[in-house]
Parts: C-alpha cells; sequence; structure tokens
C-alpha cells in the first residue's frame, strides 16, 4: 500500500492532512505504511500525477476521494466533510476510504 499526499507550497492543511492520514493508517492497523510526501512545484507536476488541489490523497496512484476530478492547476482543495467545507478531509473520512479501497 502506497500513500502519497501530494501538495503544493503555501498550502494551509498539507501538515495537518499529513497526520490525518497517518492517524487513519494506525487506526485501520496500517502501522508499517508511510506517508509520502510530494511538492507539485509546476502544472506539469500536476499532470503528471492524479492531483486534484492541495491536499489530494493517493492509494496506490489513485485519488482517495475521486469525486474531484484531476486537476494541473496549482490550487487549493476543497473536501464536503460532516462540519461543512473543509481543506482536508476528517480522519473518520480517510480511515472509511481506506477501508472502500480494501488493502
Amino acid at each position: 500500500m502506497e500513500i502519497e499526499l501530494l501538495y503544493i507550497a503555501g498550502c494551509p492543511s498539507w501538515v495537518e492532512a499529513g497526520r490525518r492520514v497517518s492517524e487513519a493508517l494506525r487506526e485501520t492497523g496500517h502501522d508499517e505504511s508511510e506517508v509520502h510526501y510530494r511538492l507539485i512545484r509546476t502544472e506539469e507536476d500536476a499532470g503528471a500525477v492524479s492531483f486534484a488541489g492541495s491536499p489530494t490523497i493517493t492509494l496506490d496512484g489513485n485519488d482517495l476521494f475521486p469525486g474531484s476530478g484531476r486537476s494541473n492547476d496549482l490550487a487549493c482543495r476543497i473536501y464536503s466533510t460532516p462540519a461543512g467545507l473543509a481543506g482536508m478531509p476528517t480522519v473518520e473520512q480517510i480511515r472509511e476510504a481506506l477501508s472502500a479501497h480494501g488493502d
């Protein structure tokens, strides 16, 4: 299982999103899995991966929350959460997405 967090410079959400991903991995028994971080510097970088705004969380190269669609724009991403719109998904949403994608 390869987890990658794609982010842009200046994104206010990527550090906390990474913490939440790590927490969700621990809670789902994937303590051995690391979160790999990739700084998206250019639109070409964004086009080469499943980028949908910062932060994008991927599992084995696929967006864990694919509803937003890909984007080459170097922009922040908005997630729909139980509390409303936010700059990152909740730990519970990440946990559910990991479970839905299987091991």
